[in-house]
């Protein structure tokens, strides 16, 4: 469980990218963009990246409704992509997924999430695990040409 100072941080975090969400438009032209969807609660995203020749990603941005969480999580997600190569990009998945699902501990192996492990509280709310990580699947399936994800 989150302590009482862990939370109110999570949800200062929540709430200000909720509100004034970082990179939230529609990229054109965009190399790389996949439509994600969670049935679940009715999240929709929209995710639109490009990358250089040398595999960086040079801009991520995303567009769409859903609750908080998942508004929250794709702001922090491309703020924290841009300017990533695509192996660190795949990397930083990997881990904020598994954090989300309670496979890595943020605070004895953080990895390369930085201030995303704000997030590791969704692994308590396992209807929210979804919420949070569907930007990431989504930014994940336009990586692999894929154009639609859907968590389910």
């Amino acid at each position: 469980m989150m302590d009482s100072k862990t939370s109110e941080i999570y949800k200062q975090v929540v709430l200000d990218h909720n509100k004034t969400p970082r990179n939230y438009r529609i990229l054109d032209p965009a190399m790389y963009e996949a439509a994600g969807h969670n049935p679940l609660c009715g999240d929709r995203y929209h995710v639109y990246l490009n990358v250089d020749d040398s595999g960086i990603i040079t801009d991520i941005t995303f567009s769409g409704d859903g609750c908080a969480i998942s508004k929250a999580s794709a702001s922090m997600m491309t703020s924290m992509l841009k300017g990533k190569t695509v192996t660190e990009a795949e990397k930083m998945f990997h881990q904020f997924h598994e954090m989300a699902q309670g496979k890595r501990d943020p605070e004895t192996d953080p990895g390369d999430l930085g201030r995303l492990k704000v997030f590791a509280g969704v692994r308590n709310l396992p209807a929210r695990v979804k919420c949070a990580t569907l930007s990431w699947h989504t930014f994940h399936a336009a990586l692999k040409g894929e154009k639609k994800v859907t968590t389910e």
